[in-house]
């Protein structure tokens, strides 16, 4: 299955183990740890030192990243989006707003790249002002193409207890996004079937 770096970067909302939201972009020292472990996707070219201490670049990425989730909210309705976002997030139309733009702060050449023995892919090469705007557009870019593609027709947002999630579906009525989270279901509908027969015999 492909790797969204649009899923990736809302991603970095999750559920922090012991029942809160935890956000793994909170620092700039954070937001480059984060660009580092994406380096498959963005390409080292993005991962620049001025990058790496930036408030600015911290708080560009997060805009996107809660424009994308606004997004995500209304690919998923009508059911109910992630848990993190409910009664957070802007509107669609102000997401959209934002999210394009993000992406036109840089000019953007396209080229294809086709080995011999391989694949074809896009490659995007930004002309931006600094690296926080060509960052910045290629993040919103990825978002775009995620929610223009069939992928996006899979996403849900995951119905386990705590967890706060948005993920690809593999088939039609899957409700959780990792097996872990599905036997946490499991166990929670156990205990509040058992919690009843309980409250019943009493």
């Amino acid at each position: 299955m492909r790797r969204w770096l649009a899923l990736e970067l809302a991603g970095t909302i999750r559920h922090d183990g012991d029942g809160g939201v935890a956000d793994d972009l909170v620092s700039p020292a954070d937001l480059a740890v984060w660009l580092r472990a994406q380096e498959p996707l963005l390409g080292p070219q993005r991962i620049e030192s001025g990058l790496v201490e930036n408030e600015r670049a911290l708080a560009e990425v997060v805009a996107v990243r809660t424009a994308a989730r606004a997004l995500f909210a209304r690919v998923v309705a009508p059911a109910p989006p992630s848990r993190a976002d409910a009664g957070r997030l802007p509107n669609a139309a102000d997401a959209l707003a934002a999210l394009n733009n993000a992406a036109a702060r840089a000019t953007t050449a396209v080229s294809l790249d086709w080995p011999v023995e391989g694949e074809p892919s896009l490659r995007f090469a930004d002309e931006a002002l600094d690296p926080v705007e060509s960052l910045t557009a290629l993040l919103a870019r990825e978002v775009m193409l995620f929610l223009a593609d069939a992928d996006s027709g899979r996403l849900a947002a995951c119905n386990a207890p705590r967890c706060v999630r948005y993920f690809l579906k593999e088939h039609g009525r899957q409700e959780y996004c990792k097996p872990s989270c599905s036997n946490r279901a499991r166990a929670a509908r156990h205990y509040r079937r058992h919690d009843a027969a309980e409250h019943q015999g009493a």
